[in-house]
């Protein structure tokens, strides 16, 4: 490689998103006290521009502007430049985007925004393109006309960014009003499921036309749904909707059929031509969905579609420490000698490539058929291309083809005269010599840094679906990365959680000159993982490691006034507001999974203070639970665990004993929203009975393992078979 001709200070970060900006003619700084003081003493304004190292229009912005010798002069001379990575600072990122959303009307990334040397932003968007179009202003024109304003009109800028920034405080406020209480659930439940209703699609599943995104907080609400409403039209309407849309994801062209995991979102309503980026809180919740589906249905499509996920995330995204990797890019080098990078490029193909690949004449169908035929006939395969010009506009995609699954094995056995079970075979035959020839291709970028919120999520995901499939090795994966995270994102000194580490040079683990101090959503997600790992390998450490955290929750992140969590510590004094999320989106809002969190707490260790919280957090949130509850689906699921109680299913017996594991299995394999799991193994020497005292009141009946269904730490009488288990586990 050529010796770059610029560095900058970007190039001492460990942000991959960071250093892939180190070489831009920009004189960029992270976000920091140094920046802070140059804008202060110079007098200049803050350029700050926020994106994320697998963001397609992230490095279009910069090869088009960032790049430009001319634009960075520009830059210099008029602004202090600062880049953010918002996964690596979020508390960042949602401070400016509250501004630029309320301002515009839209949001993204690149998020481009305009400071005033205290902070306070007055201009802002997303993507520019470099020169003025007819639509749209230039990013050089914008550049300019900013910095003559500063110079001509600077205290009026100085008065409307204070005026602004009051507007924000004001409007982004979320606290209990008066002696407000949680809402009812059945109401907000029934309003929740009618809105999402509303906007199902009916043939290809999914709540929107297009662009379509997995969100798993929709089909987890589904799914409870149902749960409570087993024996009404409404329960089975929204059973129905919830399995047709993961049957309809897992067959288009989101789902990477080839190399395995999901793709970030649908850009057409069929969820066939993906945003191609792969990121880690998506595989991490869909593998947990896919395991409910399971659980309900039974039906191994959706056990296979989780054994697909775990296969890309253990293969692609794992660090050989244990911990998880962020992100893979959507763009890459077509080949070897490329000069350009294109979106989709390492996932499509032509109808070409597939017959050179897949030659070979199929034993037992009609003549002349060939393996190509069989596969380009399944996933949908043109000659010309199959993707729809409108989904294209770069026409990166021109003659490609993205694999969608057309037909089901059946249709597509029958049209060349095959058994369906030889044709499964035929098929993960053709995957696997794709396979090998796309391993061939130039990679997309790999973001290797790892997150605690997102190992969190991850960890969920390996967890649930070892418990469900009853498949100890997912156990052993999340236990692992459990390990990494108490070792590389938890100081033992202070009891607290980290945001980031990296990897580093000969695979080694890093961390930040300055570590990241862990936001609320990497406790809330942390705490979340660590109670689904208990419950899937009854390991009592990761118990007390969730509630050790739990309280450190509180004690940072507690509006003692408004109630519910702040997004982030007080006494940072570069973020000029301290924010609730209030709205669920590719992730659950923390405050949403924290309400479950401390209802699980609270059945953990008597604690009754934690039921206290949860329910002050659905009063703060009461108004927009009752208005709009489809913007919080996964804290309408939650105000349906507060009114119903969790029941705790408290098994006796011998960890080891055959009759244990039965019952174990049993409860593992339902599908039980408002529960907790427990073990009771007769060592009362053991963390779980030092927490709750009436454990050691439980006994096993007739010497055999006996599961007892308690609620409020008020037991039912003990069963000793499955089958009656089973029948009281069911709502």
């Amino acid at each position: 490689p050529s010796v770059p001709r610029h560095t900058n200070r970007l190039i001492n970060e460990k942000s991959p998103y960071l250093l892939q900006h180190a070489h831009n003619p920009v004189d960029w700084y992270p976000w920091g006290q140094e920046a802070f003081d140059k804008a202060k003493t110079e007098n200049k304004l803050i350029f700050l521009s926020v994106g994320y190292s697998t963001c397609h229009w992230c490095h279009v912005m910069e090869e088009e502007s960032f790049k430009s010798k001319e634009i960075g002069e520009i830059m210099n001379k008029h602004f202090v430049c600062i880049k953010v990575d918002r996964e690596e600072r979020p508390d960042v990122d949602k401070v400016y985007m509250t501004f630029v959303q309320a301002t515009s009307g839209g949001g993204g990334w690149p998020m481009s925004v305009w400071l005033t040397p205290d902070l306070k932003p007055f201009a802002g968007g997303t993507y520019f393109p470099p020169e003025d179009g007819i639509h749209r202003v230039g990013f050089r024109t914008v550049l300019l006309r900013i910095a003559e304003q500063w110079k001509e009109n600077k205290d009026a800028l100085l008065e409307s960014s204070q005026r602004i920034l009051e507007a924000l405080r004001h409007t982004s406020e979320i606290h209990v009003q008066g002696q407000e209480s949680p809402p009812p659930a059945k109401e907000v439940m029934d309003t929740c499921f009618q809105q999402l209703s509303r906007s199902y699609d009916e043939n290809y599943g999914g709540f929107s036309k297009s662009p379509k995104f997995p969100t798993p907080v929709n089909l987890n609400f589904l799914f409870t749904y149902w749960a409570l409403h087993r024996t009404t039209p409404e329960g089975a309407r929204a059973l129905q909707m919830a399995l047709h849309t993961l049957k309809m994801m897992a067959h288009g062209g989101i789902h990477d059929h080839v190399g395995q995991g999901f793709h970030r979102y649908s850009t057409d309503q069929h969820w066939h031509v993906p945003h191609f980026e792969k990121m880690l809180y998506d595989q991490g919740q869909l593998a947990a969905l896919y395991s409910r589906a399971f659980q309900i249905s039974g039906d191994e499509f959706f056990a296979d579609v989780v054994r697909d996920i775990l296969l890309y995330v253990s293969r692609d995204l794992s660090d050989q420490a244990g911990g998880f990797y962020s992100a893979e890019d959507a763009d890459s080098y077509p080949t070897s000698t490329s000069r350009e990078k294109q979106e989709g490029a390492f996932c499509v193909w032509t109808a070409e490539e597939l017959r050179a690949l897949l030659p070979d004449p199929v034993k037992g169908a009609t003549e002349g058929t060939t393996l190509g035929d069989v596969f380009m006939q399944h996933y949908g395969v043109e000659e010309a291309g199959n993707v729809d010009p409108m989904k294209d506009p770069h026409q990166e995609l021109k003659g490609k083809n993205v694999l969608i699954a057309r037909r089901s094995p059946e249709l597509t056995a029958a049209r060349f005269g095959l058994e369906p079970v030889c044709l499964r075979a035929l098929l993960q035959e053709c995957r696997h010599r794709l396979s090998s020839a796309r391993a061939r291709r130039p990679r997309p970028h790999l973001d290797t840094k790892m997150l605690a919120a997102w190992n969190g999520l991850m960890i969920s995901g390996f967890a649930q679906a070892g418990a469900a499939l009853a498949e100890q090795g997912y156990v052993s994966r999340a236990a692992q990365a459990a390990a990494f995270l108490r070792t590389h994102l938890f100081d033992p000194d202070s009891g607290r959680l980290l945001r980031s580490c990296y990897r580093g040079r000969d695979n080694s683990v890093e961390q930040s000159a300055v570590p990241i101090q862990g936001f609320l959503e990497d406790y809330v997600f942390v705490i979340q993982a660590l109670f689904d790992l208990y419950e899937a390998s009854l390991e009592q450490g990761w118990l007390e490691w969730a509630l050790h955290l739990q309280h450190m929750q509180d004690k940072l992140f507690w509006d003692p006034e408004g109630f519910a969590y702040f997004s982030t510590e007080a006494g940072d004094p570069s973020l000029l507001l301290r924010l609730k999320d209030d709205q669920d989106g590719a992730e659950p809002t923390p405050n949403s999974v924290s309400v479950t969190n401390l209802l699980r707490a609270a059945c953990y260790s008597g604690h009754m203070e934690w039921v206290e919280k949860a329910g002050k957090i659905l009063a703060a949130f009461s108004e927009r639970l009752q208005k709009i509850p489809i913007t919080l689906p996964e804290m309408v699921r939650a105000t349906a665990a507060f009114h119903h109680t969790l029941k705790q299913v408290v098994i006796c017996g011998d960890p080891q004993g055959e009759d244990t594991k039965e019952m174990l299995h049993c409860v593992r394999s339902v599908f039980s929203p408002n529960k907790v799991l427990m073990l009771a193994d007769g060592d009362t020497t053991g963390f779980l009975y030092s927490q709750l005292p009436f454990l050691a009141s439980l006994e096993r009946k007739d010497g055999k393992a006996t599961a007892y269904v308690c609620s409020n730490f008020t037991c039912s009488l003990p069963v000793t078979s499955v089958q009656e288990l089973r029948e009281m586990l069911s709502p």
